[in-house]
């Protein structure tokens, strides 16, 4: 999985799979569904995808379906993502990368917040 980077559509799948897995097909699509139209047919067809690539495990369900989890914990893709865009874009730099996330503008209050307090604990490991 190290080399295989989630595309847009594989990673919404997974998110769901995150959040309440195991899942059958059906649930996933009816997810996908209430934010945008996709066919059934398209939803299964990248399950199964993802299912050959290792992104999901199956297991079988009642009757004829199948229920799906991701194969990677969220944490471990998301670590996993993370260093590839900090290696790729930032060129390691974790002060660039948040330079310029923080940069967007698009960071509320709270989460200035949140930063402050980790910035603060962070500095106070190091003395």
């Amino acid at each position: 999985m190290d080399q295989h980077k989630p595309s847009e559509a594989e990673l919404e799948i997974l998110q769901i799979l995150w959040e309440s897995q195991p899942c059958t097909v059906r649930i996933v699509h009816e997810k996908i569904s209430a934010k945008r139209e996709i066919g059934y047919t398209t939803t299964l067809k990248q399950m199964q995808r993802m299912l050959e690539k290792g992104l999901l495990t199956r297991q079988d369900g009642s009757g004829k379906s199948h229920n799906y989890s991701a194969a990677i914990p969220a944490d471990e893709m998301r670590g996993n993502l993370f260093d590839k865009l900090l290696e790729g874009a930032f060129g390691n730099s974790v002060g660039q990368l948040v330079m310029h996330a923080l940069g967007k503008g698009k960071t509320s209050d709270e989460e200035v917040e949140e930063i402050k307090k980790l910035l603060s604990e962070l500095e106070s490991k190091k003395k």
